[in-house]
């Protein structure tokens, strides 16, 4: 059996209450977790948008640059 080690996190009481309203049945960390997850998708979704924009001007083809920048 693992035990997850914790911390603490301290946020303003009105970011907790903007959580709080999101949260529902999730912990803590299922909710800081999946926020992050969900942000780390779309920085990859917007870096792809921009590789297609850009991918007439180099020399790499759209799929070798998203192997480079490691994004599925």
């Amino acid at each position: 059996m693992v035990i997850a080690m914790t911390t603490t996190i301290s946020v303003s009481r009105e970011t907790k209450k903007l959580l709080e309203s999101i949260r529902g049945d999730l912990t803590w960390d299922e909710l800081l977790r999946s926020l992050v997850l969900k942000e780390k998708r779309e920085r990859e979704r917007k870096a792809v948008d921009a590789l297609r924009k850009t991918s007439y001007n180099r020399d790499a083809s759209f799929e070798e640059s998203r192997l480079r920048l490691g994004l599925r």
